[in-house]
Formats: C-alpha cells, structure tokens, sequence
C-alpha cells in the first residue's frame, strides 16, 4: 500500500547557535536556530512526514521537547529512529520531497551533502531524495530573518 505523509517544521534564529540544516553545519555568523534538539528545520519536517505516513503521530509524540534526553539531540539519529518505526509498521521509504525556506543564508551549495545525509539515514539512493530552497522575497517571518521554515512530502510503501 502507497501512503504519503506531509511535514513541516519551524525554528526562530537566534545569535550564538549553530546552523544544522540537513544534518549540515552551514556558516551563518554564529547565528542558528533555537530547539531543544539541533533545531535542524529540514530533518524534523521530513521525520513529520514519514511518521504523518504512517499515522505514528509527529515528532513531539516520539521525542518531546520535556525530555532532556532529546537535549541538543542530533536530527539525523532522531530520523534513523523514525525509519526503524517506519519499518517496524511494515513500510520502507520510497521518496521525499522537500523545501526550505529561508531568506538567508543560500543553500544552494550545501545541498548535494544535504541529500546525501539524508538518503544514508533513510537507507534510500540519493536519487529518490529531493531538497530545494527559495526565499519569500523579503515577505513573513522568513523574509524578515526572524526564522527557517521546511516542508517535506513523503511517500512510503
């Protein structure tokens, strides 16, 4: 049976964190988003959308924020749980698609090492993982630079 999960996730920019998107450490003047984990925008909407696919709830179900064993927790070992209970449901990741929107910084660059994280913790090729990004023109809280917003669809068999 094909089913398809949605995810989003959101994180406020703050000075004096790092910047993980994608499992990547970008430069970004010291300034990152705020999370209990990583805050890793992208990594939580696709776990989102997985977990959405397989009616297992989200990722504040699994690993809440009240937890300090989630405290600066790596995103990318927190969605090679998601796949372990993807799989335990009986279903294995066919593909995601998603986006990250932010006004700054470009992405572009770290892209390719973002889908290659990706498709290792998903223990998919590469070619069945999709990340783009674009901003919002200056326009909502991402334009503004006030924070990171990520969408994933995902589809699992």
């Amino acid at each position: 049976m094909v089913r398809i999960g949605h995810g989003y996730d959101v994180h406020r920019l703050v000075q004096g964190r790092d910047l993980i998107i994608g499992g990547v450490k970008i430069e970004n003047n010291n300034i990152g988003l705020l999370g209990h984990s990583d805050a890793d925008v992208l990594l939580h909407a696709i776990s989102d959308s997985l977990l959405g696919a397989a009616a297992l709830g989200d990722i504040g179900k699994h690993f809440p924020d009240t937890d300090d064993k989630y405290k600066n927790a790596d995103s990318i070992m927190l969605l090679k749980e998601v796949v372990k209970m993807i799989n335990d449901k009986g279903y294995d990741v066919n593909n995601i698609d998603a986006t990250v929107i932010a006004q700054k910084p470009k992405l572009a660059p770290y892209i390719d090492k973002m889908r290659e994280n990706i498709a290792s913790a998903l223990n998919i090729d590469i070619s069945r993982v999709s990340v783009k990004a674009t901003t919002e023109e200056r326009l909502g809280f991402t334009g503004n630079e006030e924070g990171i917003s990520a969408h994933c669809v995902s589809i699992i068999e």
